[in-house]
């Protein structure tokens, strides 16, 4: 059962009581991430989020992490583009130790100088760890070309010369300004009583308060560029992708269904194609990033620098299939009990509820019933995957980028969407 309560401060309280459960996962959420900074600020959210975990008022960083490792628990944080948060996973007779030390970390953690200087030495070494791991680092150089100069383009952590700027002061006043009541909620499920947590949340976030600010973020529009970062790498990894639908687009079911059958698993029609059929690749897999008013399916692959051409052109013609071909009726249906057996299987976890929680009240103002999720993706039938293929799969909203040992004369050209893809605008 879901229960929402909205406190005067406009803090909400989510939960979903699970009776059977041993453990419970709590989340402080916030509608603020790196999409809303500023240039200049690129990371301050990531920064801030480092910090939660280095001392309050009344708690040392190793009183924080002692006191949750002699329940067994969990804490950690997250930051993403247009939520940020931190979470813990504990029993549920500790449920009011863990609120205690998310309150504490979330409204009292004191930006030491010290703590500043030695995080932003951390923060630098994670920047460096990622461009030093080619499939991660794609990703970001794939969100370059894609969404060009627009703040979805750029690095969640920001960049060495951003991070290495931004100052205690500006840590501080960030946190005040944007991790307001009004922009924040709390999420816990597992076996619980939704006004004993509410009374524990009033009790921990007692005078939680703070003006609400307005926040607006600027639409995006896909640059669709070809990006090439040569490095003496082994392989090519090079992450290929075209324009998607937002988070609460009607037709979102069917662009589940359709990334599935792309490339959202081993049986997938690329997975098979360029792994289990040519041997042209260990790892390749499609995604969706989807926001609050856009979204991107995007294509990875890690292969030779022979096999490069070879690899995009088949991607590009398994979409230009799913353009011109309907989809077979029991590839569908499979496709739908996949992700139907996903989400059922999901939600075991209380963490994994605690955070459908949280992205359903950002995302869509109320939790999903599961049962309206398996009846949506049930209702998805071959002409909707049709119809969205012909509406994504177009040439110009194409962008690629690619990372390894190759030169501009050897990179890929823009030409390549239109001549594999061939197709007119979207009618």
């Amino acid at each position: 059962m879901h229960n929402k309560t909205v406190l005067k401060s406009g803090l909400r309280v989510i939960t979903e009581d699970i009776p059977h459960s041993q453990s419970v996962s709590v989340g402080v959420w916030v509608n603020t991430g790196s999409r809303y900074e500023k240039g200049h600020q690129g990371g301050i959210c990531h920064f801030i989020e480092h910090l939660l975990f280095k001392g309050t008022e009344s708690r040392t960083a190793l009183q924080i992490s002692k006191e949750i490792d002699s329940v067994g628990g969990v804490l950690n944080a997250f930051t993403g583009r247009e939520f940020t948060g931190i979470y813990s996973k504990v029993l549920q007779k500790d449920l009011p130790l863990a609120l205690d030390i998310l309150s504490d970390i979330f409204r009292h953690s004191l930006f030491h100088s010290k703590e500043v200087e030695k995080e932003r030495k951390v923060i630098l070494q994670e920047i460096n760890l990622v461009e030093d791991t080619p499939d991660d680092y794609v990703h970001d150089l794939f969100n370059q070309a894609f969404w060009g100069s627009h703040p979805l383009g750029r690095s969640i952590l920001g960049t060495a010369s951003t991070v290495s700027s931004i100052t205690r002061d500006e840590l501080s006043s960030y946190f005040l300004q944007e991790y307001t009541p009004a922009r924040t909620l709390l999420t816990v499920a597992g076996r619980l009583e939704h006004q004993k947590v509410v009374d524990l949340v009033q009790a921990a976030f007692d005078g939680f308060s703070a003006q609400a600010n307005t926040k607006v973020a600027e639409p995006p529009s896909p640059s669709g560029k070809v990006i090439l970062k040569s490095k003496p790498l082994e392989q090519v990894h090079f992450c290929m992708g075209t324009t998607s639908l937002p988070h609460s687009h009607p037709s979102r079911f069917s662009c589940y269904v359709l990334n599935t059958i792309l490339g959202g698993s081993m049986s997938s029609r690329l997975f098979q194609e360029i792994r289990e059929e040519r041997g042209l690749a260990y790892s390749v897999y499609s995604y969706l990033n989807a926001y609050l008013d856009a979204g991107s399916l995007a294509i990875y692959v890690g292969t030779s620098r022979e096999a490069l051409r070879k690899v995009v052109c088949i991607i590009l013609r398994e979409c230009r299939r799913l353009v011109e071909l309907p989809v077979d009726g029991e590839e569908l249906q499979g496709t739908k009990e996949q992700l139907k057996g996903n989400l059922l299987l999901s939600m075991e976890h209380t963490e994994n509820r605690m955070s459908r929680l949280g992205k359903n009240e950002i995302y869509y103002g109320r939790t999903l019933p599961v049962e309206e999720i398996l009846a949506n993706i049930d209702r998805v039938n071959v002409d909707d995957i049709q119809d969205l293929a012909r509406q994504i799969f177009q040439p110009q909203f194409f962008a690629l980028a690619m990372l390894g040992a190759i030169k501009d004369g050897e990179s890929i050209t823009p030409d390549i969407f239109q001549e594999e893809l061939g197709l007119g605008p979207s009618q």
